[in-house]
């Protein structure tokens, strides 16, 4: 089973609910959550609805307050055990960045297994080649991936009837909390709030557009689907997150150890993504930067997602997520 072996933050931000309540930002200390919409020093404006991300607009105001809650250990708190866990934050945009990581990339493109009889060493090499070519000309390939995929940490993920070969690829989510346009990679750390887990379940067979080869990939059909997008189970600050290139991935299907990876195989750190994104695109508080996929994917292992699968994925420092495959009702 995948675990997370590193000491749990000092705390953590998630969305949360009674069993039939209304869904609830919370500050999580050990097994405890906080109730935050009533906490003082964070009441949200009359008639407005709080969330995590309402919270992640004025994170410079909200952290040092989440501080001082956390070292306080008053107020209105659940167990944990009592609550439903949602995804953490409802994203406005998610951006995804693709091929991030060297061994990853070299083991789908032999797996994939080239129409054209290459041998796998040659592939293995062309592709190495190609990856230390992107790696010096400074070039993310980033795309754009759609927030109704989302879904919480321990939900059911549900495998459209279409879809035939589903994989997954568990990932290091960057959240965004001070907007970010034109940065560089100096300034990008100050604008990631927090951390996460996402799971980026892939539909492979869809990837590739075969009818229209000349136009390459087809990333609405192949991730986007409802429940695609496991996503926490928490924020945890950026503060307790000491470096985000060196954590260890995981992800076990059915208690087999299928990734383990070091994010050090990541060719454009946090900061270098968060920057060459925010040259086109305005990130805004709440939005995921996802880092892309470490090696260990279905395609590698020639096992793909089935009906009645558990996947359990860690990552260091930021809690576990466990999601059950089941098969879309006729």
């Amino acid at each position: 089973m995948a675990t997370d072996p590193s000491p749990a933050p000092a705390f953590a931000l998630g969305t949360f609910s009674p069993v039939g309540g209304v869904p609830f930002p919370g500050l999580v200390t050990g097994e405890d959550v906080l109730d935050l919409r009533t906490a003082p020093g964070l009441r949200s404006a009359p008639g407005a609805n709080p969330h995590t991300r309402e919270l992640l607009e004025r994170w410079n105001e909200v952290l040092p307050v989440l501080r001082d809650l956390a070292a306080e250990g008053t107020g209105a708190r659940h167990r944990l055990a009592d609550l439903r866990v949602h995804a953490p934050v409802q994203p406005r945009q998610i951006l995804q960045s693709g091929a991030n990581y060297r061994t990853h990339v070299i083991d789908l493109a032999v797996a994939h297994e080239p129409e054209d009889g290459r041998p796998a060493e040659q592939v293995r090499a062309e592709v190495a080649a190609m990856m230390d070519r992107r790696a010096a000309e400074d070039q993310p390939y980033v795309f754009i991936g759609l927030p109704s995929s989302v879904t919480g940490p321990y939900d059911d993920v549900v495998i459209p009837s279409w879809c035939t070969k589903p994989d997954w690829e568990l990932e290091l989510a960057a959240v965004i909390g001070e907007p970010a346009y034109r940065v560089s990679p100096e300034q990008a750390r100050a604008h990631v709030a927090a951390y996460t887990i996402a799971n980026d379940v892939t539909a492979r067979e869809l990837v590739f557009r075969r009818d229209m080869p000349e136009i390459g990939t087809d990333w609405l059909r192949a991730k986007n689907a409802p429940t695609f997008t496991p996503l926490g189970p928490y924020l945890v600050p950026a503060e307790f997150v000491t470096d985000p290139g060196d954590l260890q991935v995981t992800l076990s299907l059915n208690g087999r150890v299928m990734q383990d990876e070091s994010t050090k195989d990541m060719i454009f750190d946090v900061t270098h993504l968060v920057s060459h994104i925010s040259q086109t695109v305005e990130l805004l508080p709440g939005d995921l930067v996802l880092t892309g996929s470490p090696a260990g994917n279905g395609m590698h292992w020639g096992r793909l997602l089935r009906a009645g699968d558990v996947m359990e994925g860690a990552i260091t420092g930021l809690g576990t997520q466990r999601n059950t495959c089941v098969a879309e009702e006729a």
